[in-house]
């Protein structure tokens, strides 16, 4: 990783060639997203588990689409949906696979909370995302972190790849990773899908509890540890309260200027 800092500094904001895309002033939180807040944690049934999460694909909406709970299993489920007009699923296709390869792209995504971003193979902007493995710097509420996704194909979550491409919708799915604990903690999945005007971001998160396991092992052993890393280590409703939010935050955030940012770079190299 290289020197870690918010923001662009004095010679990237005169020489980077994103620096137009960076904006330090977000938005308010959504009406909806501040209901969720204003609500607290909801029933655990009425955010699905990780089991059904290829029930994303289906039409119509869940019960909850933005809150999150605690579930009995010790994990916890985050739900966030957001509105993206003039945004196309294909652009967040993109998006995942380009920013990851620098600081400054990743930065423009939340620029009050990222602060760094590499490819564990080392390579640069391959024009992937699957299979790869991002390490990630970043504030969510208070707590800087160190942290990855491991990207994987959507089928690993239930989806069906034929449907999607049916539907003109992308489903990113990645296993999330903490990687001062050399732990998997859980999953992510964001699903895009057209609406009239541009398109939709139905975002999951599981959390802990069954989701954790040493980093490489799948194994009996590693579901034991993980059991074990679990109750050391359990999620709190606050946490994950602050990963709703910081959803919310960075997903309406580029999604005001992502068109803009794809004209200007998905073309390229």
């Amino acid at each position: 990783m290289s020197r870690l800092y918010l923001g662009f500094d004095a010679e990237e904001r005169a020489q980077s060639p994103y620096a137009r895309f960076f904006n330090p002033v977000m938005a308010p939180l959504p009406g909806h997203v501040l209901e969720a807040l204003s609500k607290g944690p909801v029933a655990h049934e009425l955010i699905m588990p990780f089991a059904r999460a290829a029930e994303l694909q289906d039409d119509g909406y869940a019960p909850v689409e933005t809150g999150y709970t605690l579930a009995p299993d010790g994990s916890a489920r985050i739900a966030c949906l957001t509105h993206m007009p003039r945004v196309t699923p294909a652009m967040w296709h993109w998006w995942f696979a380009w920013h990851g390869s620098e600081a400054q792209r990743y930065k423009l995504w939340h620029p009050l909370a990222h602060v760094d971003v590499a490819w564990a193979d080392g390579r640069g902007d391959t024009g992937t995302y699957l299979g790869r493995t991002s390490n990630i710097v970043e504030y969510v509420g208070a707590p800087r972190l160190n942290v990855g996704v491991r990207f994987v194909p959507p089928a690993e979550a239930g989806f069906d790849s034929r449907r999607l491409e049916e539907q003109g919708a992308v489903a990113i799915v990645g296993r999330c990773l903490m990687r001062d604990l050399n732990l998997e903690a859980g999953w992510l999945i964001h699903l895009i899908r057209p609406v009239p005007g541009g398109s939709e971001m139905r975002s999951r998160f599981w959390l802990g509890g069954p989701h954790i396991n040493p980093i490489g092992m799948t194994g009996a052993f590693g579901k034991a540890l993980g059991g074990v890393a679990a109750k050391l280590r359990p999620f709190t409703a606050a946490q994950a309260a602050e990963l709703m939010i910081h959803d919310a935050q960075e997903m309406n955030h580029l999604a005001a200027f992502l068109p803009e940012l794809h004209a200007a770079f998905g073309a390229a190299p």
